[in-house]
This record gives C-alpha cells, structure tokens and sequence, in this order.
C-alpha cells in the first residue's frame, strides 16, 4: 500500500492559525495510522494569498489530492482514516 501523503502548509499564517500542531503527526500520529502517512511540509501553499480566492481559512493541509481547510490535528486524523478505509 502506498503510503498517504500528509501535506501541510507551514507558512507564517497557517503556523501561527494551528499548523503546527499537525506537525506533531510527523512524531506523535496514532498508532493505526502511523506507519500509513508520509508527512511533507510546505513552506506557503498560497491559498491564503487571494482574499477574493475560496480558500482562505487556513490551516491548510492536503490530505492526498484532498483538501482540509481551518484544519486541526483532529479532523486531518479523520481524514486520514476516512482515505484508509477507501
């Protein structure tokens, strides 16, 4: 199985909205899942940069081609579960 891709925007905003807290999957994921995601860390994804663009409540984080918006640690774990189960 490939492993699913965890990617989080780590620009000033979205670290400073929760991003780094989600960092923390990198070290402390949940033991079902830990061994099933790649974290990839993303110095700025842009979405925020638009304020007339439809993505502008960061964090921002995709989970694969999927993405999380205002995302916390919690609901990038249930999106993860969720794209395991498919």
């Amino acid at each position: 199985m490939n492993k699913i891709k965890v990617r989080i925007c780590v620009g000033t905003s979205c670290f400073v909205m929760g991003s780094a807290q989600i960092q923390s999957l990198e070290f402390n994921a949940p033991t079902d899942i830990a061994d099933k995601i790649e974290i990839i860390e993303e110095r700025c994804m842009g979405l925020c940069k638009d304020i007339t663009h439809k993505y502008n409540r960061g964090p921002f984080v995709f989970v694969d081609d999927e993405l999380v918006e205002e995302a916390s640690y919690e609901k990038v774990v249930a999106k993860i579960r969720e794209k395991i189960k498919e």
